[in-house]
């Protein structure tokens, strides 16, 4: 594993972009999700349309909807892990049978399965397949990107796999990874 080219990842211009074009979806998602809420909700109070149809709209996202609000909301830690800690290339692969799980080796001894926050998507790339850039620590999880850094991810461990894989290992800065959100008072790794 090695250190890249700027101190933090956030002086990689690319990533700065990357985040850019994450906050943008993010807000489509939650601008889509709510105004589909309040135009149905307006159908069904002028009665412009049976109140069924817009109802039942409304019953496939409205689930969603806090999901995607605290997507919303957690993108600052996205930006904080950016922030705070370097890019490092880092040896990885996916679980083919689970699409939002990544394998990531830190070490002959550590490699740990993280979960991608909220949705999966490919960190790996045709130029790269063994290879994603990891900024955060390895312990509470941080942020994911196919090499070049610009589409960074949310990821968290997936204590499904191995809930104390970390035990012991030392290297880990607390203090950072609480000021930047990755970790709990409690000292445990937050999962969103």
């Amino acid at each position: 594993m090695r250190i890249l080219l700027t101190k933090v990842a956030w002086n990689h211009p690319p990533t700065v972009d990357g985040y850019a074009r994450l906050v943008l979806r993010r807000v489509l998602w939650l601008i889509g999700m709510v105004t589909g809420v309040a135009a149905a909700m307006a159908c069904v109070t002028l009665r412009l349309i049976p109140p069924a149809l817009p109802l039942m709209g409304c019953v496939f996202v409205i689930p969603f909807l806090p999901v995607t609000i605290i997507i919303y909301v957690r993108r600052k830690r996205v930006a904080a892990v950016l922030q705070a800690y370097p890019w490092r290339e880092v040896p990885a692969r996916h679980d083919p049978q689970r699409s939002a799980i990544v394998s990531l080796r830190f070490s002959d001894e550590l490699t740990l399965a993280f979960r991608m926050f909220p949705y999966p998507t490919r960190l790996t790339s045709d130029a790269f397949p063994d290879l994603i850039w990891f900024a955060g620590d390895p312990r509470f999880g941080g942020v994911a990107s196919p090499v070049g850094g610009h589409r960074p991810v949310r990821v968290v461990p997936d204590v499904t796999t191995a809930p104390h894989a970390t035990e012991g290992w030392t290297g880990g800065d607390d203090e950072l990874a609480r000021r930047v959100g990755i970790m709990r008072r409690s000292g445990k790794g937050t999962q969103s």
